[in-house]
């Protein structure tokens, strides 16, 4: 057992230890409040784009609100097991955290891997929904978009053949006839010409470095709360410090 006096010199470090992992939970609190956030927006605000691209949506925007959830409660869970200053919860809430990095590093690194794969499938997927088209799906009006890679996808459809261009691909519906949507000549000045999917993959492109960036470094900011609950839950078995 050790001796009063080691007890008190080490007391000042599990208070510091503390201090830092309540922080860091409240951080990763904050961090599951914005996935949350992000998933509720990716569903409100890509479902338009989303939807294009198969007939039965996707479960992405609830995979992050569950995620953020869960995390949110693990963030609360973590703050109230060091206040506690309990070595068990510490000791769970470290292996949460390691199960959360090891999950967020297997995925980041299988995107970045097979990303010319999932592009090529989300193409072909969104070709195979243009030529099923049959215009009352309101789900296909995209935001400012029309087509694959543009317009004059639309031209090799059933659809085209007899409707022309979808409405939903015109900047002005009043301006937009039957006749200017069947003519291409004349719908490429009423219609957006930058194709959905080429929208969707130019825009995730250009910004892959900073998604891939801010990706690691939230997988990576996982084991500074492993190391910070391990260390307090070591300190506090070996001294035999309770928290009153």
């Amino acid at each position: 057992m050790s001796s009063p006096s080691r007890r008190l010199q080490t007391k000042p470090v599990i208070t510091c230890l503390k201090t830092f992992l309540i922080s860091y939970s409240l951080i990763f609190w904050f961090t599951g409040v914005i996935l949350l956030a992000v998933g509720v927006w990716g569903k409100v605000s890509l479902e338009a784009y989303i939807s294009l691209a198969t007939d039965e949506g996707t479960n992405a925007p609830y995979v992050l609100i569950g995620t953020g959830a869960v995390i949110v409660i693990f963030g609360l869970f973590g703050c109230f097991a060091t206040c506690r200053g309990s070595t068990w919860m510490l000791k769970l809430y470290a292996m949460f955290l390691m199960l959360v990095f090891l999950a967020e590093l297997v995925a980041g690194i299988s995107g970045f891997l097979f990303r010319h794969e999932i592009k090529a499938i989300f193409g072909e997927t969104y070709k195979d929904a243009i030529k099923k088209y049959n215009g009352s799906d309101k789900k296909s009006k995209a935001l400012k978009c029309c087509g694959v890679k543009n317009y004059t996808d639309w031209s090799d459809t059933d659809y085209f053949k007899t409707d022309g261009v979808p409405v939903s691909c015109c900047k002005d519906p009043s301006n937009c006839t039957l006749d200017v949507r069947k003519n291409m000549e004349k719908a490429a000045t009423e219609v957006y010409n930058t194709g959905c999917f080429l929208l969707v993959t130019t825009v995730l492109e250009s910004n892959l470095g900073i998604i891939a960036g801010i990706s690691f470094g939230i997988a990576f900011f996982q084991l500074i709360g492993i190391f910070l609950a391990c260390c307090l839950s070591r300190y506090i078995t070996n001294n035999q410090y309770e928290m009153v």
